[in-house]
């Protein structure tokens, strides 16, 4: 029912049917507070998510690598350790989607969820000179190739429940000058684009990824590339993806980013900030800190008027490179995923 309705607009039909005035059959409204449906740098029929509390609406996907782990570690006696690893295997955790079988994956995703009457968080990941190079450098091979990836990935959503985390560092990749300038006008056509397609599917929530608290540490400088690429269709922004800074921080950070965009609403990604940041000065302190832990658990209960969901953007586990003796980007990294539990936030 959403259709092509502006963000605000789209929100706003969110909390009338919230408040019993529409019809429950509208789906896809699970906003701060308001219990929903029916979460590198697939899905079964059922899941341990069956009986979640309300205010975490997220599909838990009972085949990921935390699973997996756990499974195989109880059957070699490490009790202990596969208890520990069920703080991530038994909780919500975007699905990373790129090039590859892009619109098979998204349908995959979307139908488990559906047939547990639970959202998927998706994660869309592939726009042309991703990541400038680094560890998770790649994309799409142009603009042409991007559309038609965006289109297949709304085409396997088609009809069904998601929320979807587009394109983490493009536009603060932008405004840090790592991305050259040559590419701004392409990115943020190719952005609006991808929130344009997705947005006009009825029952699919559009963020677009906004950095962090400790990045481009003046909100303002993202204010104009947010309304470049497209901020006006989607739902609101997302923060701290595959990053370390708390929730509080995040929180303040997104609320006077939210002031420079007309009061739009967003998400943070907790799944790694139990311990916030590394303290001081420390080479590429993003990239498999040591000692972090598990943040606060996927919620739309915030207690925030503007924060719709605390999410597990990052898959808690996942390298974010080839640094500290870490796997490729994107690998399952069972030992710093075993810490991360270990010292979790709750």
């Amino acid at each position: 029912m959403f259709g092509t309705n502006t963000g605000p607009l789209r929100r706003a039909a969110c909390a009338v049917s919230a408040a019993g005035l529409l019809s429950v059959a509208l789906g896809g409204c699970f906003g701060t507070g308001k219990p929903g449906g029916s979460q590198g740098k697939g899905g079964g029929s059922s899941s341990p998510q069956s009986t979640s509390t309300a205010g975490a609406p997220f599909w838990v996907n009972p085949d990921t690598p935390a699973a997996r782990q756990t499974a195989q570690w109880r059957k070699d006696g490490r009790e202990d350790d596969a208890e520990l690893l069920e703080r991530i295997a038994g909780r919500p955790v975007a699905e990373w989607i790129g090039q590859d079988d892009a619109g098979q994956r998204a349908r995959r995703y979307t139908e488990a969820a559906a047939r547990d009457g639970r959202v998927p968080v998706l994660v869309l990941y592939n726009i042309p000179h991703r990541d400038c190079g680094q560890y998770s450098q790649g994309g799409a091979a142009d603009g042409a190739a991007y559309r038609a990836w965006a289109d297949e990935v709304a085409a396997g959503i088609g009809d069904r429940e998601a929320l979807v985390v587009l394109e983490p560092d493009a536009l603060t990749h932008i405004v840090d000058g790592c991305t050259p300038a040559e590419f701004h006008d392409e990115r943020y056509a190719l952005l609006t684009h991808a929130v344009d397609t997705l947005g006009a599917l009825p029952r699919v929530r559009v963020y677009l990824d906004a950095g962090n608290a400790g990045w481009v540490t003046d909100p303002a400088r993202l204010a104009g590339p947010l309304r470049a690429a497209g901020i006006a269709g989607a739902d609101g922004f997302a923060l701290n993806t595959s990053n370390f800074y708390t929730t509080a921080a995040n929180t303040a950070y997104g609320r006077k980013l939210s002031a420079r965009l007309g009061g739009e609403h967003f998400v943070i990604d907790t799944s790694r900030n139990g311990r916030g940041p590394l303290d001081g000065a420390h080479d590429e302190a993003w990239c498999n800190p040591p000692g972090r832990g598990l943040g606060s658990p996927p919620t739309t209960d915030t207690g925030d008027e503007l924060v719709d969901a605390y999410l597990w953007i990052k898959r808690p586990g996942d390298s974010d490179g080839t640094c500290k003796g870490g796997p490729r980007a994107g690998d399952w990294w069972p030992e710093y995923a075993l810490g991360l539990a270990r010292r979790a936030a709750s």
